[in-house]
């Protein structure tokens, strides 16, 4: 979007000028030398070109630690990871999950062989649901949990570090912001997910990056 406010004036300024000088002969010299006024005018105003940046938003996601990672004793390390990367800890609980919760969170996985099976690795012991926030994070957690067939993922991704398998992967993460906001609202209520300033967040971002 371009905003180039003085010369819009200027323009405005010349057509009424140009409108005057067919109506009143006695202009035929005067608009010249407005015209001469604005050229030396303009060489004194600098191009305004404002080129607006895209709004960044602070993000939330949802990020499910699987019974993998409980019985294996990874909570803390990785949760650690997201806090290092300078994510904020927005609301985390435990939570049992149900038949009936995974057959609608999975619902897009409802045809395929393998769906009881998610299922019934998601309820094989509680798992611990967490919500995260920061600039663009449903991508830079998504980034930093890798693909999910652990076998696959590079190494310093947490499925990379952390999983052999395409099932126990350690962790669930929302994969768009239009799925955020519904998994969050499945697994937390309003007043379970928190509102407070990091005492670092102004050292992990420029000022104009949120």
């Amino acid at each position: 979007l371009l905003f180039i406010c003085p010369y819009s004036f200027i323009c405005l300024y010349l057509y009424s000028s140009s409108n005057n000088l067919h109506k009143k002969d006695s202009n035929r010299m005067l608009f010249p030398r407005k015209i001469v006024f604005l050229e030396e005018l303009l060489k004194r105003i600098p191009l305004y070109i404002t080129l607006k940046e895209p709004t960044i938003m602070m993000e939330k996601t949802l990020v499910i630690l699987k019974p993998c990672t409980l019985q294996r004793g990874l909570v803390g390390e990785i949760t650690n990871r997201f806090e290092r990367k300078g994510l904020r800890l927005a609301g985390m609980k435990m939570v049992q999950l149900t038949d009936e919760v995974l057959s609608e969170h999975y619902a897009h996985l409802s045809a395929k062989p393998f769906f009881q099976r998610v299922k019934d690795s998601m309820m094989a012991c509680p798992v611990i649901v967490c919500c995260f926030e920061g600039v663009d994070a449903i991508e830079a957690v998504r980034a930093l949990t890798g693909p999910t067939n652990g076998r696959k993922a590079a190494p310093g991704t947490i499925r990379g570090d952390y999983s052999m398998s395409f099932q126990e992967n350690i962790v669930h993460a929302s994969d768009s912001p239009e799925a955020a906001e519904v998994e969050l609202k499945r697994f937390f209520k309003p007043e379970e997910i928190f509102d407070y300033k990091q005492a670092t967040f102004d050292f992990l971002y420029a000022n104009d990056e949120y």
